[in-house]
C-alpha cells in the first residue's frame, strides 16, 4: 500500500496489490495516507512465502488485469466501494 501511495504522490500510475487478509488494513492505510481512492487489486492470501511456482501462477493470473487497470481499461477491485 505505502509503495503504491508513494508512486501515486509522485505522479506515477499506481496500483496496490493487496491480499484478502490485508484488504481491511489496506482501507485504513489508504485513508490515513489521504489517498482512500488509490486503485487496488485483491489477491489470494498468502502470496509471499508460497513458493516461486505459486507466486508465478498468481502473477500470470493477474498480469493482464494489472495492465488493463493501469491503462484505464478495467476497474480496480475497490471501485465497488465507491472508491476509485
Amino acid at each position: 500500500m505505502r509503495d503504491g501511495i508513494e508512486v501515486a504522490r509522485r505522479g506515477g500510475a499506481a496500483l496496490a496489490l493487496v491480499t484478502d487478509v490485508f484488504w481491511p488494513q489496506g482501507d485504513s492505510v489508504a485513508a490515513s495516507a489521504g489517498m482512500p481512492d488509490i486503485p487496488r487489486l485483491r489477491l489470494p492470501h498468502p502470496v509471499a512465502g508460497s513458493g516461486h511456482a505459486a507466486m508465478g501462477e498468481v502473477a500470470k493470473s493477474i498480469a493482464a488485469r494489472v495492465v488493463a487497470v493501469l491503462r484505464g481499461e478495467a476497474s480496480p477491485d475497490n471501485v465497488f466501494l465507491g472508491i476509485g
